[in-house]
């Protein structure tokens, strides 16, 4: 009987029985090509380039407001109502400001989900550099437990650093959101957030966009999110319900520290 295995598997092809040795050199180059190409992209993600953009316009961010005036926004980190608890550096407004191609797909999403009744409301979008490290800084500030019952109740906050707090965002890249769902009635009644199990920034595995535990209310409501960005072309971080990222990203190994404002 002829049994063919794979040259990665470590076997050579040889018709007719099985050859035990090594695999071909052809097959370890191909293996230490594929390693080259994941720690290569391990190192521009741990090290991305910082843009000399000093302008939202040289870095191409551009406000979602601008192609659709009336989405709806409550940029936490503009005021004090977030797990810092105080307005963080470099949000000198509440807006949300998205790489130019971002933008234009988030307001697809949002003209799609109009259509049934429902509207985006957005949380955060771009963060500039000196905002990430203003929240490293909170982290290590062990003292400082003022948010502690909201927004990390199960945990230390001395294990924030890490999964939930990191030196380098992924939003300082301009191509990330953190955003809910509304339902919208006809007539003058304000639109109803929908119920999706914790706050935005809940540090804790509830947090986690399949988490058990949740009513089939909750999980629907995440569903409809997920299913509504994903056909937009946004990729979720499952320890994140709120938390997406347009793929491919415009611009993947760049960093802004543009102010928002």
């Amino acid at each position: 009987m002829t049994i063919r295995r794979s040259p990665l598997a470590g076997d050579a092809f040889t018709p007719g029985r099985i050859a035990r040795g090594r695999a071909p050199a052809r097959a370890w180059l191909l293996i230490a090509f594929a390693l080259l190409v994941v720690i290569g992209g391990i190192a521009h993600a741990e090290h991305p380039t910082l843009s000399p953009a000093k302008t939202a316009a040289a870095a191409n961010l551009v406000d979602i407001r601008s192609l659709v005036p009336d989405i709806a926004e409550d940029i936490k980190y503009a005021g004090s109502d977030n797990f810092v608890g105080a307005p963080v550096d470099g949000y000198l407004a509440p807006k949300c400001l998205l790489l130019r191609p971002v933008a234009e797909a988030l307001a697809r999403v949002e003209h799609e989900l109009r259509a049934q009744h429902l509207r985006l409301k957005i949380w955060d979008c771009y963060r500039p550099a000196r905002a990430v490290a203003n929240f490293v800084r909170w982290a290590r500030d062990l003292d400082d437990q003022r948010t502690k019952p909201k927004h990390y109740p199960t945990l230390d906050k001395s294990q924030l650093l890490g999964d939930y707090i990191a030196p380098v965002s992924g939003h300082s890249r301009g191509a990330t959101v953190d955003l809910t769902l509304e339902r919208c009635v006809a007539g003058d009644k304000p639109c109803e957030p929908l119920e999706m199990g914790t706050d935005f920034d809940y540090f804790g595995t509830r947090a986690n966009t399949d988490t058990p535990g949740l009513t089939s209310r909750q999980r629907e409501n995440r569903a409809l999110l997920l299913g509504a960005m994903e056909r937009g072309g946004f990729r979720n971080y499952p320890m994140e319900w709120w938390h997406y990222t347009f793929t491919p990203e415009p611009t993947p190994h760049t960093i802004y520290d543009v102010p928002v404002q």
